[in-house]
């Protein structure tokens, strides 16, 4: 998947602070530096920053134009999103859904000198007219921001939040950040910096009926995290996900998979982590504890594939436990039930 690098030169909004409620050790990603930019916080000589439990956490939330805007939605879409009624998926392409870019965790000191922890929570400046006038959609972002920090860095916030009298903790600096094309919406001036991708595929090797083959156990055995799956001259599965009751459906596009190349194929499920290998037509290595821009890079997913999988990747974990998978030769289609 296609990234953008972004220059961003955010302006205040407003403050919130919470709690750690477990501790935490933040990989910090390495800075993207441009001759004018400023950088912030210890992600310029440091790779990691520990978070202990109960250390008071700022948010700050902020505004920039060039973070990627939702896409258009209906006030009742939009209501929706704010419930938690609507989310994307392979049926509901219309979900609404708010873009937001999350900085790495810095230290600060609070009022009385003892240590806290800063991100910086930027989103798109239209968004922030209804923010002033509608606490309930200002809520919305808040928790928007809450889960976003949570699922990258993997600690929890209290959800008991305290609004401190200021508008920004710490100071505001430029940032430079990679953010996925399909972010942005078609037509974004933003979308024409960035060269459209194509993806071979093997021809079609034989064409059978649409016979369900199940996996077995030792198709849902595969690569261990520590050994990913090579994806050198192999084609990336087109990707796509719904909620089916309490089940995430994933759907995995391999139409030139026939019933020989079955029993040579693994599937490994964790998780945070979907790891297909089907030689020698097709490979994935999806981890989804990975930042938005970095699960572009390693997957090497389509724009199609890749917006499906940011979206997947804010709901919960895979039920490794209790799932299984469809080989659907016939179909062209990997169904997993996870």
């Amino acid at each position: 998947m296609n990234t953008i690098k972004v220059s961003l030169s955010p302006s205040p909004g407003f403050c919130v602070k919470s709690i750690a409620l477990k501790a935490a050790v933040c990989k910090l990603t390495p800075p993207l530096r441009e001759p004018s930019s400023k950088l912030d916080g210890p992600s310029a000589v440091s790779a990691t920053i520990s978070i202990p439990k109960g250390v008071k956490i700022f948010v700050n939330i902020a505004w920039d134009r060039n973070v990627p805007p939702p896409p258009e939605g209906s006030e009742d879409a939009i209501q929706r999103a704010m419930t938690g009624e609507d989310e994307p998926g392979e049926h509901n392409e219309k979900g609404w859904f708010v873009p937001l870019v999350v900085s790495d965790p810095r230290e600060d000191r609070d009022k009385a000198g003892k240590l806290s922890v800063v991100f910086d929570c930027l989103f798109h400046s239209s968004l922030k007219s209804r923010a002033l006038k509608d606490p309930e959609f200002k809520t919305f972002l808040i928790e928007l921001a809450f889960q976003r920090i949570e699922a990258q860095y993997a600690f929890a916030l209290s959800r008991q939040v305290g609004t401190p009298n200021i508008k920004f903790k710490g100071e505001l600096h430029p940032r430079i950040a990679l953010i996925p094309a399909v972010l942005f919406p078609e037509g974004h001036p933003a979308r024409s910096t960035t060269p459209p991708r194509t993806q071979s595929r093997p021809k079609l090797i034989e064409e059978l009926d649409a016979t369900v083959v199940k996996s077995t156990d030792e198709h849902l055995a595969g690569p261990s995290a520590s050994s990913p799956v090579s994806t050198e001259a192999r084609a990336i599965p087109e990707l796509s996900w719904a909620k089916e009751a309490d089940t995430v459906k994933i759907v995995l596009q391999v139409p030139d998979l026939t019933r020989s190349h079955v029993p040579a194929a693994t599937l490994d499920l964790e998780p945070r982590r979907l790891m297909l290998d089907a030689p020698p037509l097709y490979a994935l290595d999806l981890n989804l504890d990975l930042s938005d821009a970095q699960i572009s890079d390693a997957a090497k997913l389509s724009d199609a594939s890749a917006a499906q999988a940011l979206t997947l990747k804010r709901q919960r974990d895979l039920d490794v436990d209790n799932a299984r998978a469809e080989w659907r030769v016939g179909e062209g289609r990997l169904v997993i039930y996870a």
